[in-house]
């Protein structure tokens, strides 16, 4: 079994490998895991196909977590491995523990968890608890570092991010005003203040899909 052989994978999955790292006892992975894989979208790749596929068409609830399920859960199983998922709890596993593991999440300056290649719009379907022991790439800088301006910490209209922490009912409050419309459409204006996600090709729609996720709408 061979990274780039997986990362491939991955990708005609519509997901993407962002992260990895060689489990402790600690961790809370599976008994016999080796090398836990974090997996997310793939865009803008991902969207245009999750929409096409029989959970979105069915306009049942949790149409993305159902179709997370099927094809990491379907692909777990064809590599002897287990697919582990950030939703379906309690209990929940420790994603954000995870993505700081891999060395390619970090927390950013208004404490999101920030990605090397997905910025502050990274975000996990799914996660791969493999039985072998893989030889993993170095995981790249944080791209905070680099960011003289950082304007993530000026972004957020709401006062939502406060000195105590995410205020999350004044950002939904805020989501129902008219001011509070453009981030419904295209998502949080924090996560897209971020230099690195703005390359990251993440549709508007998709973007919205979750806005009105958060909201309850």
């Amino acid at each position: 079994m061979k990274y780039a052989a997986l990362k491939n994978g991955a990708r005609k999955r519509q997901l993407n490998i962002l992260g990895g790292f060689h489990p402790t006892p600690e961790d809370k992975t599976p008994k016999h895991c080796k090398t836990l894989l974090l997996l997310g979208p793939d865009e803008p790749d991902f969207w245009p196909a999750f929409t096409r596929s029989p959970e979105w068409q069915d306009s049942r609830p949790d149409p993305m977590d159902r179709w997370s399920t099927r094809v990491i859960g379907d692909w777990a199983k064809d590599l002897g491995g287990i697919a582990l998922f950030p939703f379906g709890g309690p209990p929940f596993q420790p994603f954000y523990s995870w993505a700081l593991r891999t060395g390619r999440a970090h927390s950013s300056p208004v404490q999101f968890l920030v990605h090397d290649h997905a910025g502050l719009f990274v975000s996990f379907r799914g996660a791969l608890a493999l039985p072998d022991q893989l030889d993993l790439p170095p995981p790249p800088p944080n791209p905070c570092n680099d960011c003289a301006q950082q304007p993530c910490k000026t972004a957020c209209l709401s006062g939502a991010l406060t000195a105590t922490g995410y205020d999350v009912p004044a950002c939904r409050a805020f989501l129902q005003t008219d001011a509070g419309t453009l981030n419904l459409n295209t998502g949080c204006a924090v996560r897209r203040a971020c230099p690195v996600s703005r390359g990251f090709g993440r549709m508007n729609a998709q973007s919205a899909y979750h806005m009105q996720q958060f909201t309850g709408g």
